[in-house]
């Protein structure tokens, strides 16, 4: 089985490519957002995942695509899950 490309938590993305460079601090990103203070701040350390309803908000927020924002999750979400599985994985042959 081909290895799975390492993927970036979409948090850190969200933290590192677009709230800090608009200086953005996670009180005003949560009420702009109408979210939780606690629910931004679990997303930014990698210990919650982008719904598709935080999708949306964040793609009208920033001018993006809910799917941009769901794709770096669901990548996170695959290489974490094939490096949790890669040993049982390797038990699994092509079907003839």
């Amino acid at each position: 089985m081909k290895e799975i490309r390492p993927s970036t938590h979409p948090g850190i993305i969200l933290k590192e490519e677009f709230a800090i460079p608009l200086h953005l601090t996670q009180a005003k990103l949560s009420n702009d957002l109408k979210v939780g203070i606690k629910t931004l701040s679990e997303l930014y350390n990698e210990k919650r995942g982008v719904t598709p309803l935080m999708a949306l908000k964040l793609s009208k927020y920033f001018g993006t695509t809910a799917e941009f924002w769901l794709n770096l999750q669901n990548a996170y979400d695959l290489h974490k899950t094939y490096q949790y599985e890669k040993e049982n994985l390797k038990f699994i042959h092509r079907a003839a």
